[in-house]
């Protein structure tokens, strides 16, 4: 009975593990995307130079 306590409690953790890799690598590209369209936005607007 502890085996299959132990077994469950595992799977549980490997599941929301996974879950949560997934979920942070999706919010990290959302990230990633809004910067893009702030530094084409500032680009548009002439207000930025780089050196």
């Amino acid at each position: 009975m502890k085996r299959l306590t132990a077994l469950m409690l595992l799977a549980m953790f490997t599941v929301g593990t996974l879950t949560a890799c997934n979920t942070m690598k999706g919010a990290g590209q959302d990230v990633q995307k809004v910067g893009e369209k702030v530094e084409d936005s500032a680009n548009s607007t002439g207000a930025t130079t780089r050196p």
